[in-house]
């Protein structure tokens, strides 16, 4: 039986955002008039410490609150996890890995234990040091999402949302340069 929405993993580094991307994602969903859910779950919390973020979107309610087992996509912000974990644990193979690096999907699929999902690369570091002044990967990878999983939550609703969460806690150029990232993002993700 098909689950009734979509499962997001999103696996990074404390600090690098994921909690609020997992959280964002989910309420722009909910501002989409969707049913959704975004929380973390944290190790040892600690700067640069493994984090997991989680996203559930559907047009029912979600009655599940337990980790994601069986993500439909999953968003890697630091690819250096790769190393010690296994992103793709319960991906299926028509399932979506989203990394962040500067390597290509063929240097990727040979990191992965799953060697059928569908992988995107794109180097959010990069974008987001140049549109933001320093590395916080989460907002472009937020635009690669939309563009790779279309489906689950669109470009305009993420500009939206971020505008309307952070449009009153950051500077204008702030704004802007995220902005600019995530529609980077969009378009740069391979």
């Amino acid at each position: 039986m098909q689950k009734p929405y979509k499962e997001i993993r999103w696996h990074a580094r404390g600090g690098q955002g994921a909690k609020t991307a997992a959280v964002l994602v989910a309420q722009i969903a909910i501002d989409e008039g969707k049913f959704s859910q975004g929380f973390p779950e944290y190790g040892p919390e600690r700067m640069g410490a493994p984090v997991l973020g989680y996203t559930r979107i559907g047009d029912e309610v979600i009655t599940s609150h337990s980790s994601i087992y069986n993500p439909d996509v999953v968003v890697v912000l630091d690819e250096t996890l790769m190393a010690i974990v296994d992103v793709c644990e319960g991906l299926a193979d028509d399932g979506v890995l989203l990394v962040n690096t500067q390597h290509s999907v063929d240097v990727i699929r040979e990191k992965i234990s799953n060697k059928n999902v569908k992988i995107y690369t794109l180097d959010a570091g990069a974008i987001s040091r140049e549109e933001l002044g320093r590395n916080m990967p989460n907002t472009p990878m937020m635009g690669a999402l939309a563009r790779v999983a279309g489906d689950v939550v669109g470009l305009d609703s993420i500009l939206k949302g971020f505008e309307k969460k952070f449009g009153k806690k950051l500077k204008p150029e702030m704004i802007q340069g995220n902005i600019k990232a995530i529609k980077r993002a969009y378009d740069e993700v391979a």
